[in-house]
């Protein structure tokens, strides 16, 4: 008989929108506290105090413990009048919400211990967490932790500047063989040392350490002598790109020219027929390919793109003699791969997904998500050669926890690097992070509140795919809502609202037009105002019925994807040749508090008599 699944109860893991657990949350507060103050007193406990009782009765003394006083009333105040309710379900802004209790305290007693992870002797135990994390984020992307790397950054951009960083320098290798070890890559022309596949420029730089030549090769890559007159290649890109992979190119020397944008859908997925005319044109006007990078969870649309397709097309490309790095810029949705991953670590099947969803209380019987497209991005990861995925984000982790995961740990060998005085020199310790990354030093705070919420909420289903399906089934209840809306009426006017697109992930994007309305910009100018009246452009936020975010979809970066969506609102085909761009609201529904059906009804209901008084009123 099959055992009963393990029950992640949701409500147990955050302070609550009404503070619903702040006795407990209290209760660990007080003995983070006594713990560390404790701690103090047992460092040689024959040392005197450092002053004396006394001294603390000291007119200066208390009015310096006074200023702190008066200090951080002035910056409580402060934060409670301008801070985004993140906590709250009425908050449907930007990718964030309440944060773990278990991550915040794990944050809060470390930071008392102020550990630095640049090198193990500054925090040697949250070095360690480090490793720990960083092998657990590799197992979760499907990489073989044996065989993977992977650490906490400060985010998602530095995440994808590392992931670019490792590919162009990996891009040159066979380039370096050629001038310092020249045997290892005999009879290949420039087209082929431009397309070694990623495993082959491995295999070849163990070759170069066997025979005593790896530093003599690494001096010749693009590390060593830079990028001179020579082009790693073209960077193919989403159109929902993150503008962190434009900085990359200016940061990486590669260029902004070398940047590549493919084009999306109307479901916002990259095309995969234009990325197929890119990469043929490429190669048939012999212009290398550095990467292709696929998104899932874009900023804007919450879209996954397909990357088991990317897959599939650079499996056909090196049977022609081209290859290229893989990237997967996952920062939003990387730890949703946990609703695939069953309690025994295996990548579930589609129906077996579903099903265990099912029996976790995650009802997606009605949605049936993922579509086999969503699930067959997901389980394709594991083939990518970097991953960004952001703790900060999914992970329900405080502010500042990106990372980036690495399917083959040799590649970090490219990058590694030794200062004296923070290093001993022994390239084969893991524990010198500072070596191997961009940044230096770095809280380690921040990797034991990732550690605590991994610890409490598994990497599987019955953990974050709990937590995060439950976003999810609340995404897809406020799509359908807005899918079955009628229009209706506000101060003698009639509305309609649509929503942009059934969301792959827990983004959901929409818009209101007047009934009858052909008028693109008067349309964009309404949304407009309804975002100003319930975001902070409008005062205060803590007074807000309902808080959201927007983006504009405009042609010179998305194309023709919007068109089909501006014309369900009524808008003419005209108005968008002429317009082409369009004002949407954007509400990233990362609670779990809207997957319950009678919790949602009533909110629902709520939120369009708040929208309704707002459209009247405007």
């Amino acid at each position: 008989m099959t055992p009963p699944p393990k029950q992640l109860d949701f409500n147990a893991l955050f302070l609550g929108p009404k503070s619903e657990n702040y006795p407990f949350f209290k209760e660990m507060l007080g003995f983070l506290m006594d713990d560390h103050a404790q701690w103090r007193k047992d460092f040689h406990p024959d040392d005197k105090p450092a002053f004396s009782a006394r001294e603390q009765e000291d007119p200066a003394f208390q009015e310096t413990i006074l200023r702190t006083r008066q200090a951080l009333a002035e910056l409580a105040g402060d934060l409670q009048l301008n801070s985004m309710p993140w906590f709250s379900p009425r908050y449907l802004g930007h990718m964030t919400m309440d944060t773990l209790m278990a991550a915040n305290l794990g944050y809060m007693l470390t930071i008392l211990y102020n550990p630095n992870n640049c090198a193990y002797e500054g925090g040697p135990a949250t070095t360690a967490l480090e490793i720990e994390v960083g092998r657990q984020l590799a197992a979760l992307m499907g990489f073989d932790p044996k065989r993977a790397w992977g650490h906490i950054t400060s985010g998602g951009t530095v995440a994808n500047y590392e992931g670019l960083w490792l590919a162009r320098n990996l891009k040159s290798v066979p380039r370096a063989l050629k001038e310092a070890m020249p045997e290892a890559v005999a009879g290949l022309d420039d087209w082929a040392l431009a397309n070694v596949p990623v495993r082959r420029s491995l295999d070849l730089l163990e070759a170069a350490k066997a025979a005593g030549r790896f530093d003599a090769v690494r001096g010749r890559t693009a590390r060593g002598t830079g990028l001179g007159g020579w082009k790693p290649g073209k960077v193919l890109v989403p159109q929902t790109k993150h503008y962190s992979w434009t900085k990359a190119m200016d940061v990486l020397g590669i260029g902004q020219d070398h940047l590549v944008q493919v084009r999306v859908g109307e479901d916002y997925r990259m095309d995969m027929g234009h990325l197929r005319e890119l990469v043929e044109g490429l190669i048939q006007a012999r212009e290398p390919i550095l990467a292709v990078v696929a998104v899932v969870g874009s900023t804007e649309e919450g879209a996954v793109d397909p990357v088991h397709e990317v897959v599939r097309l650079r499996r056909e490309c090196e049977e022609r003699g081209a290859s290229f790095y893989i990237h997967v810029d996952a920062a939003y949705g990387g730890y949703g791969r946990a609703l695939f991953v069953g309690e025994d670590g295996r990548f579930m099947g589609l129906p077996e997904t579903r099903k265990a969803l099912r029996e976790r209380r995650i009802d997606h019987a009605e949605s049936e998500w993922p579509d086999p497209e969503v699930y067959e991005a997901f389980k394709a990861m594991s083939e990518a050669d970097s991953i960004t995925v952001d703790p900060h984000k999914m992970g329900y982790v405080p502010y500042a926890a990106g990372a980036v995961a690495v399917q083959d740990k040799r590649t970090v060998d490219l990058v590694s690097y030794f200062a004296a005085y923070v290093f001993e020199k022994k390239e084969e310790n893991p524990l010198l992070l500072g070596s191997y990354i961009l940044e230096g030093s770095k809280a380690g705070a921040t990797v034991a509140a990732v550690w605590m919420a991994h610890k409490v909420v598994p990497l599987d289903v019955s953990g974050y795919g709990r937590l995060i399906g439950a976003s999810i089934e609340g995404a897809d209840h406020f799509y359908r809502s807005l899918l079955a809306a009628e229009a209706f009426e506000a101060g003698g006017r009639r509305f309609i609202v649509k929503p942009l697109v059934r969301p792959d992930f827990n983004v959901v994007d929409f818009a209101f037009n007047e009934a009858g309305g052909n008028d693109l910009d008067a349309m964009n100018s309404l949304n407009r105002r309804l975002y100003e009246a319930f975001s902070y452009k409008s005062g205060p936020v803590y007074a807000k019925d309902f808080i959201t975010s927007k983006t504009s979809l405009d042609y010179a970066e998305y194309g023709d994807a919007p068109r089909a969506f501006v014309r369900s609102l009524g808008i003419p085909d005209a108005e968008w040749d002429r317009v082409r761009s369009v004002f949407v609201l954007r509400s990233c529904v990362l609670t779990p508090y809207l997957s319950k059906n009678t919790t949602y009804a009533e909110y629902w209901a709520g939120l369009l008599a708040a929208l309704r008084a707002k459209l009247a009123e405007l």
